[in-house]
């Protein structure tokens, strides 16, 4: 096994869904997610401290383009532009890999109560972020809370329709988040 071939971060995170997604979560171990990816158990460690951060490993990344999107947005646009602008950051950065793991990862989720809670602590960590950044804009908390929980959202629904709909070359992510941010805002003006 090559100790430092290239890709090796995207090669174990495949790995590892396709086994959660053969065999489960709990039956999944380490040096298996090692083996099918091609590296030694050492390379795996360089990359995650355990196998629940490999579904988690792009939030930071996520947070901080959403965030930096925020931030970038012009000065005078609202909370949910600003969120808008956010998505439209974070969806950019995302690529045929990101839309080709999506319903596998969607399936191991939904098939494991850790990572659903490791799921939702990435929900959370987005959320803050988003939080952060508006309230940096001189945001109220309390509607740069709801912004962010809308943003997040958005993404997510976005997310699920662009990785499991049509495969054609034209359909960007941030048609479908932009669209779901779009439905939210609609839906919010009804409950008045």
């Amino acid at each position: 096994m090559a100790r430092w071939e290239p890709g090796a971060r995207e090669r174990l995170v495949l790995a590892a869904v396709d086994l959660f997604s053969e065999q489960g979560y709990d039956e999944t171990t380490v040096t298996q997610i090692a083996e099918r990816a091609g590296v030694t158990k050492s390379t795996f460690f360089r990359h995650f401290p355990d196998k629940r951060e490999l579904l988690v490993a792009g939030q930071e990344t996520l947070s901080r383009l959403l965030a930096s999107g925020i931030t970038e947005a012009p000065a005078d646009a609202t909370p949910l532009d600003a969120v808008a602008a956010g998505l439209q950051r974070a969806s950019d950065e995302m690529g045929p890999m990101n839309r080709e793991l999506g319903p596998r990862l969607k399936a191991a989720v939904a098939a494991s109560a850790e990572l659903q809670e490791r799921d939702a602590l990435k929900s959370v960590g987005m959320a803050a972020a988003m939080t952060e950044a508006l309230v940096a804009r001189g945001v109220g908390a309390a509607p740069a809370r709801l912004a962010s929980e809308m943003g997040v959202l958005a993404f997510k629904q976005g997310f699920d329709r662009w990785s499991g709909g049509d495969r054609s070359d034209d359909d960007r992510l941030d048609h479908h988040t932009l669209t779901a941010l779009s439905e939210l805002r609609e839906a919010a003006a009804t409950l008045g």
